[in-house]
């Protein structure tokens, strides 16, 4: 069940895994600036106006006009050429700050080593692994067969170019970009026996895939079985013969599936068969007979504890590997399938001999790696944090010892340290840098150390009183050299909805504005991700203000502390993050001074009124159902659109949406833009400005130097209205 990880490949974080490319997204760097360089004549001075059409909106009684109503149509070719105005404006409005761009995408990519790969994995007689080619935007899917006179190790540790047979490329993410101009390879998978490789791609950009299926031996793709028009659903419909239904669909409850030895094992947050929605939303571990397959059977395994909380799972044949919220932080830990399989009765995990993988702190996250053979004992994971950049680990599950496998290299960094790569094999008891929490001494009997650049960059955790008493975590990253206390500008990032964690990975881009005197913070919501189930529960649906609040409380902290000017706080929301943004700043629009919306959900209450849309029905658990009167009153509370405040100064704000967007619709930004611009303080001296890409979907990030373009333009918008240190 647990999805693949990515390692951080120069500035792309490319995935190492065969089986889960769900959240690989490329854009042709040239489709993706494709307007970026071009001269524009006269100098656009003004924002364009689009029309106004009447519409009106009636729901529980309370009507409303909406006169931008007509973009929804996004083949008007009104709408278009409106978009393609905002684009030249833009492109008018950044005008001044290309030396900026040229500067900051130079930092960007001086920082990337000339070669990039990925540590191979041994699966049947196949080292499988991936690299991006030298002055290549994308990954390449490769295959050798492995040595069979070395050792295993000895094997991986020779991975650049030792590794022995002729190379075979599976897949080339270049050749489909360059022949489309857009690649989103979706799912990526080599069959059992290794003859065959099944991949779903998107060349639109609009997540409607063609499944196609190469045969390996003869690197041919079978004409025959391809297959259009593939979705990725939540709810099966029209089950064909052979496929059998687990249990009925129960709103809230949630079931992933594993097989083993005659028993499928499930992680449910439904403790009681699914019979009602759980009101926790702590995950048990169950099984049942394969003869037996339903819900109703389920036999509880492995219950949460007070302090540990059960969040994915991984199975393989002597081992189960659960991820988990340990204390407050990512942690995982592998039990002997022995005592799983022998196991009567309901048990915690403290009483399963469970190993914890050794971490270096609390503040690292933990991912899968690649782990495709089910009969081997050595887990990968990526360890990782916002000082330390990605550490690919073998964590041996029957030994219990683990290896440093491969060290996310880093070159050109501005200042004096330590930090250095680490490409090849080291032992199973050493790493590199700082030491290990206590309890893994213990584990390892021995020192571990590990790279990473905490004496340069300062990673603090604060925990900031939300309006109702409740305490938010606050991760706060600055440069202990450059960073001037209460005149540094700020950038604070927040999400909160899905019960995902915001990514606080390591990524070198930050240090550009690290090094500049920049202070980077990410708001742990409500709404998202935390060690206790409830907390997305409690920023979620008809508690979704919590979030907005959480938010605002978290900026007025690093005002209030000094962390940041009071006059340079910016903040950045990508999707249903820009909700959470937007919504902070109608509701104190002076907080924040600038602020970057990316493919923006904002449109709130009209988009849940239509269940014709992709997501609109899925989100009702989400969001609430505007259909129901309290839910539709609730909404109207916060959605952002419905809430821009009449004669006020706004930010300056950056919106980037996608034409090919199918989970939220690029009229959403042009619909906020239209109307924020109409409501804003005709003295305000703030811009904002819509770029639209004209030919990607709602992941529209380049290769990896489209993506530096991408961040450098980003960073030099943020500088230009918050100043650039």
């Amino acid at each position: 069940m647990a999805s693949s990880a990515f390692i951080s490949i120069k500035r792309t974080k490319i995935p190492f895994s065969l089986d889960s490319f769900s959240i690989t997204k490329f854009t042709l760097f040239s489709t993706l600036i494709k307007n970026h360089h071009q001269k524009i004549s006269p100098q656009i001075t003004s924002p364009p106006v689009p029309k106004k059409l009447p519409f009106t909106v009636s729901a529980h009684g309370v009507t409303w006009n909406d006169p931008y109503h007509w973009m929804r149509k996004t083949n008007d070719p009104d709408f278009i050429n409106y978009l393609q105005q905002e684009n030249l404006y833009a492109q008018s409005f950044m005008k001044d700050t290309e030396e900026m761009q040229k500067s900051l995408f130079s930092e960007m990519i001086s920082r990337m080593p000339s070669k990039i790969s990925t540590p191979p994995e041994l699966w049947g007689p196949w080292l499988y692994y991936q690299y991006i080619p030298e002055g290549k935007e994308f990954p390449v899917l490769c295959r050798k067969l492995a040595a069979e006179s070395k050792g295993w190790m000895k094997t991986v540790s020779s991975y650049v170019i030792g590794v022995a047979g002729k190379e075979q490329i599976l897949l080339d993410w270049n050749e489909i970009a360059e022949r489309y101009g857009y690649v989103h390879v979706g799912t990526c998978r080599v069959s059992p026996d290794h003859n065959y490789l099944a991949y779903t791609i998107d060349v639109t950009g609009s997540e409607q895939f063609v499944l196609q299926i190469k045969d390996l031996r003869n690197d041919c793709v079978l004409p025959t079985l391809g297959v259009e028009g593939v979705v990725y659903v939540i709810n099966a419909t029209n089950l064909q013969t052979g496929i059998q239904r687990f249990c009925k669909r129960v709103s809230g409850v949630q079931y992933f599936l594993e097989h083993h030895h005659g028993f499928f094992y499930v992680l449910t947050n439904s403790p009681n068969a699914g019979e009602e929605s759980p009101l926790s939303g702590e995950y048990y571990l169950a099984r049942c007979p394969v003869e037996n397959l339903q819900s109703t059977c389920l036999q509880n395994i492995i219950e949460p504890s007070e302090d540990i909380f059960i969040q994915d799972m991984d199975m393989f044949n002597e081992h189960l590997v659960l991820f988990l919220n340990k204390e407050g932080s990512s942690s995982i830990c592998s039990v002997d399938m022995r005592t799983i399989i022998n196991c009567e009765e309901q048990m915690k995990i403290d009483g399963l001999n469970p190993w914890f993988f050794p971490l270096p702190s609390d503040m690292c996250t933990i991912a899968p790696g690649s782990n495709h053979d089910f009969t081997r004992s050595v887990y990968r994971a990526v360890v990782s944090s916002p000082v330390m950049p990605d550490v690919i680990v073998d964590y041996d599950m029957s030994r219990r010892t683990f290896s440093v496998i491969h060290q996310e290299e880093v070159i050109n960094v501005s200042h004096n340290t330590k930090y250095h790569s680490n490409n090849g094999e080291r032992s199973r008891n050493e790493f590199l840098g700082t030491p290990l929490k206590k309890e893994h001494k213990i584990q390892n009997n021995g020192v571990h150390r590990w790279s990473d650049f905490a004496e340069i960059y300062s990673c603090q955790e604060k925990e900031v009183i939300s309006h109702d008493g409740e305490r938010i975590p606050l991760t706060i990253l600055f440069s202990r050299k450059a960073h001037k206390k209460g005149q540094s500008p700020g950038l604070l990032h927040g999400y909160g909805a899905y019960g995902e964690v915001l990514d606080k990975s390591w990524c070198v881009d930050r240090l550009s504005l690290l090094d500049r005197g920049w202070l980077i913070a990410f708001a742990d919501v409500r709404g998202g991700g935390a060690p206790d189930p409830s907390w997305h529960k409690s920023g979620s649906g008809m508690n979704k203000l919590n979030s907005v609040s959480d938010f605002i409380s978290c900026g007025k902290y690093l005002v209030s502390e000094g962390y940041v000017h009071q006059h340079r706080l910016g903040a950045v929301g990508v999707s249903a993050g820009s909700l959470l943004v937007s919504a902070a700043i109608n509701m104190h629009p002076e907080l924040f001074q600038a602020a970057i919306l990316k493919v923006p959900f904002l449109d709130v209450c009209s988009s849940l009124l239509d269940p014709t849309l992709p997501l609109t029905v899925l989100d009702y658990e989400e969001f609430g159902n505007p259909q129901l009167h309290a839910h539709f009153e609730y909404i109207l509370k916060y959605s952002p659109y419905d809430n821009i405040p009449e004669g006020v100064c706004c930010p300056s704000m950056l919106v980037k949406a996608s034409l090919n967007d199918s989970r939220v619709g690029v009229w959403e930004a042009a619909k906020w833009v239209a109307k924020i611009r109409d409501k804003t303080c005709t003295r305000c001296s703030s811009s904002v400005i819509l770029q639209t890409n004209m030919s990607g979907g709602h992941f529209g990030e380049g290769g990896r130097f489209g993506q530096c373009e991408e961040a450098a333009h980003e960073y030099a918008f943020l500088m230009k209205v918050l100043g650039e240190s």
